[in-house]
């Protein structure tokens, strides 16, 4: 695994508190998948409720608050597949 994604992996399981009621996977292009679930974040691939796929600038722009998740979409920025809701639900951990 990535330092990268070792970093993003610590950052997003600082964000969450009690892990995440579901699975959502975070597609970072060119550097791997993230998957969210009851347990926490964790680096992997596995079947999803909903998968957000962005760039790493991207990603890391919704991590650090500069970017909020809904601008990230509705700019094309954020491409979701699955579960609207859960992707609300999971948003909410970027504000």
């Amino acid at each position: 695994m990535s330092d990268t994604l070792d970093k993003a992996v610590e950052a997003l399981n600082a964000k969450l508190s009690g892990g995440f009621n579901g699975v959502a996977k975070f597609a970072i292009e060119d550097t791997g998948d993230i998957i969210v679930d009851s347990d926490g974040a964790h680096a992997g691939d596995a079947e999803a409720d909903v998968t957000l796929s962005a760039s790493l600038e991207t990603f890391r722009a919704m991590m650090e608050g500069d970017l909020n998740p809904t601008t990230a979409f509705m700019t094309g920025k954020l491409k979701i597949e699955g579960d609207m809701g859960k992707a609300m639900q999971l948003a909410q951990i970027f504000t």
